[in-house]
């Protein structure tokens, strides 16, 4: 699986943190299921220009001379970041992390092996694919539907103003300016690689000629993944990949969040509430919890209401993991197995793996994990006997549970490790003074754990607590 990856030139923002939790999860569930899993996600620190095309400054030579750094400052500046913000969000770190600038020698081959299919050309020391050409015996724009008549139709006559010979063609090797920052020798003078070169290098290098999954944000279907088929179907001879995933947009008002739109949110923001947008903080938990309440193929609306609907939501999940850790199987040769009990369970368990067997939908698997929740609250009440279920269902209902939260899901209880210590004191405390029949030192105890987001729980045998909803 190779995943297009952050160009880092600033922090990641939450529309970086849908694609890299989306596949994670996809990673997660396919290792699950028992498959080894090669998992390829780059990192861009050359050739994305400011008009993600041919045009204009490179993203992180521009930032990096409006810091006074050094371009792979600026790229290790925000790798860094990047990588501190995944990690919050519980992804699991990638195979094989390529770097663009790390692979010029194998992009200059590839660009080598396209102009010897006669299917690029060299102008003043920059390359240019022929897209033209290409169409000639292939189909460009299959992957995003784009027709190559309307695309040629619907852009500006060129009239002299650039080296290329139709609008439509895409920089391979761009020849550098002597002020420009990044640049390598090549056979074609000093340049620097095209944006969509990098990833029929590095995915071609990693994961074969063919592979089966390449995934990124839908913005990245054209023009860079249809680049990228041209690229492989002009030197490799055949699409690079099996299956095309593409993760939908984060929205903000109707309108696509980004940097470019000067819009976005970035996760160090959110997880601390600064932002004139933000009513209050939302964990990194919540954040992963809000991107999987939604199919990774639909749209998602970000709003402080949805965010807080989301906070409530993982509270809930993660009550319920503390309780599944926690429930015992109580064997009572008095109690018969309820088979209508039994059946409901085991269906909930198909119809959770049955949602991620179709195209990973996490949405309905969170469903349904609401489902089983509701029967492993009902065993924590004592409404539902676990020798209803039999030592087998009950087992398998618990284990399913937590498996799909911490594993397949990647959700994990936020506390920090002093926390436990605490609630442990704090709920001896109120167990003494309800002892004592010391009511107002209840109340007390009772309110300033709410406080904290902590509800006690006085059950018939014992005091427990769950995170308040």
């Amino acid at each position: 699986m190779y995943v297009c990856g952050p160009t880092v030139y600033g922090d990641a923002h939450l529309g970086h943190g849908r694609p890299a939790i989306t596949f994670d999860t996809v990673y997660r569930y396919l290792s699950h299921l028992g498959m080894k899993v090669r998992y390829v996600r780059n990192i861009t620190d050359v050739g994305h220009l400011q008009g993600d095309a041919d045009e204009g400054e490179d993203k992180i030579a521009k930032k990096a001379k409006l810091e006074q750094l050094e371009p792979m400052e600026v790229a290790q500046q925000y790798t860094d970041s990047y990588h501190r913000d995944m990690l919050a969000l519980n992804t699991i770190k990638p195979s094989i992390e390529p770097r663009a600038t790390g692979h010029i020698p194998e992009q200059i081959a590839l660009v080598q092996a396209i102009l010897e299919e006669g299917l690029a050309y060299e102008v003043n020391g920059s390359v240019y694919f022929d897209v033209l050409k290409y169409n000639e015996t292939q189909k460009y724009g299959k992957l995003s539907g784009r027709v190559l008549e309307e695309l040629v139709s619907g852009s500006r006559d060129l009239d002299g103003q650039t080296e290329k010979r139709n609008a439509v063609d895409f920089a391979l090797w761009k020849n550098a300016a002597p002020e420009h920052l990044m640049k390598w020798e090549s056979p074609w003078g000093i340049g620097f690689p095209g944006w969509h070169l990098e990833c029929t290098a590095m995915s071609s290098k990693y994961l074969g000629k063919h592979f089966d999954i390449h995934g990124g944000g839908m913005d990245l279907m054209f023009p860079h993944h249809e680049c990228e088929i041209a690229q492989g179907n002009a030197c490799n001879h055949q699409d690079p990949a099996k299956y095309w995933m593409h993760n939908n947009m984060i929205t903000i008002n109707g309108q696509k969040m980004g940097k470019s739109l000067g819009n976005f949110i970035t996760l160090q923001e959110l997880f601390t509430g600064k932002h004139d947008l933000l009513e209050q903080a939302y964990s990194p938990m919540t954040i992963r919890y809000f991107i999987l309440t939604a199919h990774y193929r639909s749209t998602l609306d970000f709003s402080n209401d949805a965010l807080k609907a989301a906070q409530k939501g993982y509270k809930k999940i993660i009550n319920g993991l503390r309780t599944a850790k926690n429930l015992v199987f109580e064997a009572d040769s008095e109690i018969t197995i309820d088979e209508k009990q039994v059946q409901q369970v085991e269906q909930i368990i198909a119809n959770a793996y049955r949602a991620m067997d179709d195209d990973f939908n996490t949405a309905q698997a969170i469903g349904h994990l609401f489902n089983l929740l509701k029967k492993i609250n009902s065993l924590y009440t004592g409404q539902l006997k676990s020798a209803e279920l039999g030592k087998e269902v009950f087992d398998n209902m618990l284990q399913t549970y937590i498996l799909f939260v911490e594993e397949i899901l990647g959700l994990e209880e936020e506390k920090a490790d002093h926390q436990q210590g605490l609630l442990s004191v704090l709920l001896k405390l109120y167990t003494d003074a309800k002892l004592a029949k010391d009511y107002d030192k209840v109340d007390e105890i009772r309110g300033g754990l709410k406080a904290m987001g902590i509800n006690v729980k006085d059950m018939k045998d014992k005091i427990d607590w769950a995170y308040e909803e």
